[in-house]
């Protein structure tokens, strides 16, 4: 099994439990120590999964707000990532990560959270006087947002936007997963 399918599995598991499920049952499920749950657990979290860690084990938050999300692939250079950040969060979407697709280091991804003009300007000020750079760069501006909605209908207006701006770009097979 390769680490992305026990990752699959290990989600699966927790999405289908009732209860919190212990990271001795979900190694001893796919084979490994609980330790390598440990970090697959955090990739999971980096892909924009919200699980939580209890005393009693993982499970996945439900959260009433997120309600609808929707993955979207773009293009843009490093100047028009504002403009893009807020047309999303002022059509009422919540850009809930950022994810790119790179041929050597495969899915690289950050959860970003981004509700309100706020929230994109203290994340672009953070990029401003951090020492890190928008993971847009390793894929020449390419990259995916998970966004999230309170109904269908405004990720569907956010997706015209997209469009209409030029940012939403083709989604090819190999991005897909299974």
């Amino acid at each position: 099994m390769t680490g992305a399918e026990r990752r699959k599995k290990i989600l699966s598991m927790i999405q289908n439990a009732e209860y919190p499920i212990s990271g001795g049952v979900l190694g001893a499920e796919v084979g490994v120590s609980r330790q390598i749950v440990v970090q697959d657990i955090a990739l999971l979290r980096t892909e924009g999964y919200h699980i939580l860690a209890t005393a009693r084990g993982y499970l996945l938050e439900q959260s009433k707000e997120k309600g609808y999300m929707r993955l979207f692939k773009v293009y843009h250079d490093e100047k028009r990532t504002e403009e893009e950040l807020n047309a999303i969060v002022d059509l009422g979407g919540c850009v809930e990560n950022v994810m790119v697709n790179h041929r050597i280091y495969g899915k690289v991804s950050a959860p970003l959270q981004l509700k309100n003009r706020r929230d994109v300007q203290r994340f672009l000020k953070d990029l401003q006087t951090g020492k890190s750079s928008p993971l847009l760069r390793i894929t020449s501006g390419y990259h995916f947002h998970q966004i999230s909605a309170e109904d269908p209908e405004i990720l569907d207006e956010i997706e015209g936007m997209l469009r209409q701006k030029e940012f939403l770009t083709e989604v090819f097979p190999y991005e897909i997963e299974e």
